[in-house]
């Protein structure tokens, strides 16, 4: 195509965005942050045995390339000129667990979900060697407390139970990742000269790090009892970690020499594609999971009442470390899909929403889904879903709606425990992710939690933080985070409509439905097999 045909737009920037159900890349204008185009490829979850989740490394992979590929030849096809994509932003999800072989680049093991719960008996074993079997005994350190969900009782599991990463480790051949890490080794030469790294808000989440000074803490790694080498290097999460190295898997060679300059957990990226840069600002997620997160400044703030403390972001080698208080929920986006894959009462995630909307209530039905344990504010491992308050009556749609509701009791219930621990109740709750296309949850989330809920029209807010950080580097230098500098953000409001006093009655309801689901599962196997030490 002749240049002079071509759109002239200035320089652009590209995201990948690698969550837990698909793999996307993102292209924005960096002036004014228009999303020009994208494309998304679903990613398969393996279930092997109860309670576990896998996925391949090499499939996650492959979704880059191909996403990367669609992305640039629908761009071409707009007449834009992708050799103005000027740098390149990671976004992922966080904990989830990689281990490869440096030689010949290839996965030792299926990445290990962070919603994965084989590492119970790990943790209870850990737990023993604590004092008073305190599970929060390392969060002044981690912000987090002792659990499944993070990376390092991942690696401690494979470590006891994979032959060939031990032997790996033995010979000096395994690097430790998390998803930002694997893609950025991959794409930036692999095998032949790929970097090691990771950013501050990941290494975050591993349960390994100092949040404090910034750098993996030798004692935690020997409590775990994890070879510091296996470690990514921890960098800020706006520099130039690499350039985009010629792949095979690109069949045009596409985005080459392409600085990768952003790397941020996906939780991370949407506070800061949401602009909470000031104290007490905060967003709300929801996508496999729901994470809310309130940005705290530049001092981290210790929960009392079960939220994690965690890196937002570090957008600059010489720039100062932002924190957060985050409230985790494992399973939002993921009941939707549960309701479509396991018992298929819809065809499409979208029905969910129409099926509840022909009844408008749960008519007295409750559905609590702990698939993975309860996380914040409970950390109760043993919970597991139920569904409660059944009648003759109920049917298909209750029980949608009732999954709907579910997300938002649980939402409310991390927004309380954050007022307690912030101490300023939030005026609004600005939200982005998958779900909030869906009205019918955006409406229910108002009425659940008395305040107005505010989504951008331009929902992309993970991939928009990636691109952010990446087009801010240091070196790239396309795209202003100077407050004056910063878009305008158009939104649509969603207000409470039913009085407070029906609202707190359900939700009175959900605690109840909640508790009933706790000491379910033991850590040891029964009889029959089941239990969490499998």
């Amino acid at each position: 195509m002749a240049a002079s045909n071509r759109v002239i737009l200035g320089p652009l920037v590209g995201a990948i965005d690698q969550g837990t159900s698909s793999t996307r890349f993102l292209v924005f204008n960096a002036k004014t942050a228009e999303l020009l185009s994208h494309h998304q490829v679903e990613i398969k979850q393996k279930f092997p045995k109860e309670g576990w989740v896998e996925q391949d490394p090499k499939e996650i992979l492959r979704s880059v390339y191909e996403c990367v590929e669609k992305t640039c030849e629908k761009l071409t096809q707009l007449s834009i000129d992708i050799t103005n994509i000027k740098a390149i932003g990671v976004s992922n999800q966080r904990e989830t667990t990689v281990v490869w072989d440096k030689t010949t680049g290839e996965p030792l093991y299926n990445a290990i979900v962070w919603l994965d719960l084989r590492t119970q008996s790990t943790v209870e074993r850990l737990l023993k060697r604590i004092p008073g079997k305190n599970k929060n005994f390392f969060k002044n350190r981690t912000g987090l407390p002792l659990s499944t969900y993070f990376s390092a009782v991942k690696i401690r599991w494979l470590l006891d139970n994979v032959e060939e990463i031990r032997h790996a480790v033995s010979e000096g051949r395994a690097m430790f990742g998390t998803v930002d890490s694997w893609i950025i080794w991959s794409l930036t030469g692999a095998k032949n000269g790929g970097v090691h790294c990771t950013d501050v808000t990941n290494a975050s989440r591993t349960m390994l790090f100092n949040i404090h000074t910034l750098e993996w803490d030798t004692e935690l790694c020997q409590f775990f009892d994890i070879p510091m080498e296996l470690l990514p290097k921890v960098r800020s999460s706006s520099e130039i970690y690499g350039l985009m190295k010629i792949c095979p898997s690109l069949k045009s060679g596409a985005l080459t020499g392409v600085p990768i300059s952003g790397c941020l957990g996906d939780q991370s990226a949407a506070l800061v594609g949401q602009m909470c840069f000031q104290d007490g600002q905060a967003k709300n997620t929801y996508g496999t999971g729901c994470f809310l997160l309130c940005n705290t400044g530049s001092k981290p703030v210790l929960s009392d009442h079960g939220l994690l403390t965690t890196v937002a972001y570090k957008l600059g080698r010489d720039k100062p470390a932002c924190y957060a208080l985050e409230g985790s929920v494992a399973i939002a986006g993921a009941v939707v899909r549960w309701l479509r894959d396991n018992l298929g009462i819809v065809k499409t995630t979208e029905e969910v929403e129409k099926l509840a909307a022909e009844v408008g209530t749960s008519y007295g039905c409750y559905f609590v889904p702990a698939f993975s344990g309860l996380y914040a504010p409970y950390w109760e491992p043993s919970a597991r879903g139920i569904i409660c308050g059944l009648t003759q009556f109920t049917n298909r749609n209750h029980i949608a709606f009732a999954a709907l509701e579910a997300v938002c009791f649980q939402t409310r219930e991390i927004l309380d425990a954050m007022n307690q621990d912030y101490g300023i109740p939030l005026g609004q709750l600005q939200v982005d992710g998958g779900m909030t296309s869906n009205k019918i949850l955006m409406q229910l989330q108002a009425d659940i939690l008395c305040i107005p809920v505010v989504k951008p029209s331009m929902p992309e807010t993970t991939a928009l933080g990636a691109a952010m950080a990446a087009g801010a580097a240091e070196g790239v230098g396309v795209w202003s985070l100077n407050p004056g500098d910063l878009t305008a953000v158009t939104c649509e409001r969603f207000e409470p409509q039913i009085n407070p006093e029906e609202s707190e009655f359900r939700y009175a309801r959900w605690k109840k439905a909640v508790m009933k689901s706790m000491g379910w599962e033991s850590a040891e196997p029964t009889s029959n097999g089941h239990g969490l030490n499998k």
